[in-house]
């Protein structure tokens, strides 16, 4: 897996209240994918998700994260690398969370913990095309 972090990702009781506050603050909400369970703003090279914490716990197969939930995420560059970073992760002592699937908004995505039990999300995601040294940069 390369030594990089894509996304962090809070779970957040109110994913409207929340991407108001964080507005408010003057971040620019990332409009690509629309769905209200989740909002993305851009900070420097990583990106920060604001994502309703019971479909964090849906998606991860967690408790419903407290306050203070987060998720770490790789994004991949294809399918192929998401399926191999998940078994090596597996394979190095990782426990899966939840396989790669295909999403309806058109990703695959799976989960891993690694042996302290912190939440690692695997990803290719078509709306985010990594940049070559591999940097999550939202798409203008």
């Amino acid at each position: 897996m390369d030594q990089r972090i894509s996304l962090i990702t809070l779970a957040v009781a109110d994913v409207g209240r929340s991407t108001a506050f964080y507005q408010a603050l003057g971040w620019k909400r990332w409009t690509g994918i629309d769905t209200p369970n989740i909002s993305f703003f851009q900070c420097g090279p990583l990106v920060v998700a604001l994502y309703s914490a019971a479909a964090l716990a849906a998606d991860t197969g967690l408790d419903a994260p407290r306050p203070g939930g987060i998720t770490l995420a790789v994004n991949m560059r294809s399918k192929d690398e998401v399926t191999a970073t998940l078994d090596h992760a597996v394979s190095v002592g990782a426990s899966l969370l939840k396989p790669a699937t295909e999403q309806p908004w058109g990703g695959f995505v799976g989960y891993f913990a690694d042996p302290d039990g912190h939440p690692w999300e695997v990803a290719w995601v078509p709306q985010f095309p990594l940049a070559e040294d591999g940097a999550l940069i939202l798409p203008g």
